[in-house]
């Protein structure tokens, strides 16, 4: 599946380095999660499952952080909490950094665990468990 245009756009409007951390990103991502719909959204690539948020990243100041929605629920290693909900994050300075084999294990992980991000308004705030 090819890259969506506006996050290869997106991808190309970054630093030579933070470049190849995201092409790499989005290729692993596209690979693992194919029925995945992705575009960008809040100004940063996002992938989506039922409509429902799983992964993306973005450019922060000093790295790139990917983030899974529901990723505290994982339980790995290399991921971080982050916020007041259920995300999780890794952060990387160089492509080096990625490790293949824990991204393809934290994207299954993202197709088996899911909290219902996508109904967090209507549910004033509270998330439910999806799978």
């Amino acid at each position: 599946m090819a890259i969506h245009k506006d996050i290869h756009a997106y991808n190309a409007a970054q630093t030579a380095g933070d470049k190849r951390i995201c092409d790499a990103l989005s290729k692993a991502i596209d690979r693992h999660l194919p029925g995945a719909e992705s575009k960008v959204w809040h100004r940063h690539p996002v992938w989506f499952l039922d409509g429902n948020p799983a992964v993306g990243y973005s450019r922060l100041k000093d790295c790139v952080r990917l983030l899974f929605w529901s990723g505290q629920s994982f339980d790995e290693p290399g991921l971080e909490a982050e916020g007041s909900f259920k995300a999780a994050e890794a952060r990387y300075t160089s492509v080096e950094e990625i490790s293949m084999k824990d991204l393809k294990r934290w994207l299954e992980k993202a197709i088996a665990i899911q909290w219902d991000y996508k109904n967090i308004v209507k549910r004033k705030g509270k998330l439910e468990r999806l799978k």
